[in-house]
């Protein structure tokens, strides 16, 4: 692995020390050069596949403090999962041979409020932002009775991605069967600039 993580744990530690970086204001900045650019021109080798919400405020190679060829980033609003999100993944775990893929969902997230709100009063948004919201529904009910409360809605439709992740797509399942894939979910606090981890699968943080 280019950024010295050929394991799940490896990887993850890499991505917690950046963020203890980012948090403290001690950021090194790493793999932003013209030098790591011209490494960069015909090969990739990150280290995590990535898969977070759309939002602006949820950059993440500066939330981790990483650089380029760090880490393979997937996106959606509100972290929905589709075939082509899936497939993404899947690149970066089967072609790209990350060890890790991280699930990052975050405080004050706008898909997360819409569905909160149609919930509430049943008024779904037009256009396609309507199935956005229809499959956060789904994240946020899969243990049955409805999150209401938004933070708590938040982790646990990262669980719930963290979960289909990991029974659909049997490229992803047969690596974390064997050892050489962790799956990790984690929400961002905007506020504070950290994530905290509440759900794992093949690798956990150090104690």
């Amino acid at each position: 692995m280019d950024a010295q993580a050929s394991t799940p744990a490896e990887a993850l530690e890499l991505l917690l020390q950046g963020n203890a970086r980012f948090v403290s204001g001690t950021r090194e900045h790493p793999h932003q050069d013209a030098d790591r650019r011209a490494l960069l021109g015909a090969v990739q080798r990150p280290f995590a596949t990535l898969f977070g919400c759309s939002d602006s405020r949820l950059a993440a190679e500066i939330i981790f403090d990483r650089g380029l060829g760090d880490l393979f980033v997937v996106r959606t609003a509100g972290h929905v999962v589709g075939p082509e999100v899936l497939g993404s993944i899947e690149y970066g775990v089967a072609v790209l041979d990350t060890p890790l893929i991280a699930v990052l969902g975050h405080d004050s997230c706008g898909a997360i409020r819409a569905t909160l709100d149609a919930m509430g009063d049943g008024a779904m948004p037009e256009g396609y932002m309507r199935d956005i919201v229809e499959r956060v529904m789904v994240g946020i009910s899969s243990g049955g009775e409805p999150v209401r409360d938004p933070g708590e809605a938040v982790a646990e439709h990262v669980r719930h991605t963290v979960d289909m992740v990991a029974a659909r797509s049997s490229v992803i399942a047969d690596r974390l069967t064997d050892g050489r894939l962790g799956i990790i979910g984690m929400t961002y606090r905007l506020d504070e600039g950290s994530v905290h981890c509440v759900a794992e699968r093949g690798v956990r943080p150090a104690a």
